[in-house]
């Protein structure tokens, strides 16, 4: 009986302990689940490699795009939103932290902001970060690829 309770409590507490799938603005932040998404709506997947509680020009870019009513029209419409995020004050549960960094490994990340535009193949089609001009350049920009 004793056995069967400290399993069912581990269990329990491995549950309760996984990251959750999304980021308080809605952003997917798990790798495997945005592509699923992707391919299931048909659309591209927007890869935010950020450095969130740090990054200045990571800031900037949520400021400037991705927090603005415009670009969450145009994701919503066009893009999978996935946020792999690189905090230095956040806690962050382990698996998450290792995982984000397998990913910017995989990725050839070198420094932040680094946004992906990718296929739900995974194909990365392109290769950006912070653009001046705005929401609206912005998305110009990442609409030349996608459409």
């Amino acid at each position: 009986m004793r056995t069967v309770l400290l399993l069912s409590f581990i269990a329990f507490l491995s549950l309760s302990c996984t990251a959750p799938e999304t980021d308080a603005d809605g952003w997917l932040t798990n790798y495997e689940s945005a592509f699923i998404k992707a391919k299931k709506e048909n659309k591209h997947v927007l890869i935010n490699f950020t450095g969130s509680d740090w990054c200045g020009w990571c800031k900037r870019l949520d400021a400037e795009v991705f927090s603005q009513p415009k670009f969450k029209a145009y994701a919503d419409k066009n893009l999978v939103l996935l946020k792999l995020d690189y905090p230095r004050r956040t806690p962050q549960p382990q698996e998450v932290r290792l995982r984000n960094q397998q990913l910017a490994r995989d990725f050839s990340v070198r420094g932040f902001p680094t946004i992906l535009i990718a296929k739900s193949n995974q194909q990365v089609v392109l290769r950006t970060g912070y653009q001046y001009g705005g929401v609206e350049k912005y998305i110009e920009h990442l609409d030349k690829v996608i459409n």
